[in-house]
């Protein structure tokens, strides 16, 4: 016999978030491995928010949420927030009731900031490391360190002579203006990005395009393929090597 297609019209689940999430979701071990280091955080939170005022984001919950974007590919914060809005296993690994308010991204962005201010993340992934030392998941000897260009949130119309850092001549276009640079010889040692000082042009290699970018490094442990620790720094024929050490 064919069910009937019948509208949504039930008002009220008796079934909470924790019941509809399967015991054997792997969100469930990440949890139970998470809660012991937000504890151990819980003196540093402290530190960072004020005694008196608005209550803002707990900063625990922030860093649940931070953490769903790694295994889930959310790409933004405002798509995580969309995802927050109607994911019941996203609202149970965060701590939100079914009818919780969602944050603004905004306010969200402005909450992240302050923790990484205040060198949670690293603090974090410190603790994570003792967590991972202690159940023996680490060598202490084999190791392996890779590094990678990370492209710098900057243009090649941003780059200019160090000894006069003055706008190019273009063509008048206030929002996005042509430059002619072609032909100018540009080095690290004579030039540099006015909106990304920290930047170095840089490329892949031979006959590839110059980018401004900046050299990520990776060390990781090779038996359980745990990071743990990163390094970002000017790129240079040496820079690898120089982060390995």
């Amino acid at each position: 016999m064919r069910g009937a297609d019948q509208p949504q019209t039930t008002l009220f689940s008796y079934l909470s978030a924790e019941d509809r999430i399967p015991a054997d979701h792997p969100l469930r071990t990440i949890f139970a491995l998470v809660q012991p280091i937000l504890a151990a955080l819980s003196p540093r939170f402290d530190a960072l928010y004020a005694r008196m005022g608005r209550q803002s984001i707990p900063p625990d919950r922030l860093l649940r949420a931070l953490l769903l974007q790694v295994p889930y590919t959310i790409r933004s914060e405002r798509q995580l927030m969309e995802q927050l809005n109607y994911n019941l296993l996203f609202r149970w690994f965060v701590g939100l009731n079914p009818d919780d308010a969602v944050w603004v991204p905004t306010v969200f962005s402005k909450n992240r900031d302050r923790l990484i201010d205040g060198d949670i993340a690293q603090a974090f992934l410190q603790e994570v490391l003792k967590a991972a030392d202690a159940r023996a998941l680490l060598s202490h000897e084999h190791f392996t360190v890779d590094g990678t260009l990370l492209k710098a949130w900057a243009s090649h119309k941003s780059v200019r002579p160090k000894d006069d850092p003055s706008p190019p001549s273009s063509d008048g276009d206030p929002k996005n203006p042509t430059v002619n640079f072609r032909g100018e010889k540009r080095s690290n040692a004579t030039h540099q990005s006015v909106t990304a000082p920290d930047a170095r042009l840089t490329r892949k290699s031979q006959g590839t395009a110059s980018i401004l970018g900046h050299l990520g490094s990776v060390l990781m442990d090779n038996r359980r393929g745990l990071i743990v620790a990163t390094d970002v720094r000017a790129p240079s024929y040496t820079a690898e090597r120089e982060a390995a050490v």
